[in-house]
C-alpha cells in the first residue's frame, strides 16, 4: 500500500450519511417482512418482535455492508498499484 493511500482516510462524512441511510433502509424493510411472520394478534407484540428482528438483520447488513466496502477498497487500491 503506497503512502498516499494510507494516509486516506475512508471515514467521511459522505460515507457516514450513505451507511446510516443504507441500515436504516435495510431495517424498515426487515421490519416490515418479519412483521408478517409473528404468530400474534396484538399490533404492539407484532411490531416489537418485527422491530427487534429487523434490528438484528439490519445489524447484519450494516457488517456485511462494511466488508464489502472494505473488499471494495483494497481490490481498486491492488489494481491502482499495478498501473
Amino acid at each position: 500500500m503506497s503512502s498516499s493511500n494510507a494516509s486516506q482516510d475512508p471515514r467521511t462524512a459522505g460515507n457516514l450519511v450513505v451507511d446510516t441511510a443504507l441500515t436504516l433502509a435495510a431495517f424498515l424493510f426487515f421490519t416490515w417482512i418479519a412483521r408478517s411472520h409473528v404468530p400474534s394478534e396484538d399490533k404492539t407484540i407484532i411490531n416489537l418482535v418485527g422491530a427487534f428482528t429487523g434490528a438484528c438483520m439490519a445489524g447484519v447488513f450494516w457488517l456485511a455492508w462494511q466488508m464489502f466496502r472494505v473488499v471494495l477498497r483494497g481490490q481498486r487500491e491492488d489494481a491502482q498499484a499495478k498501473r
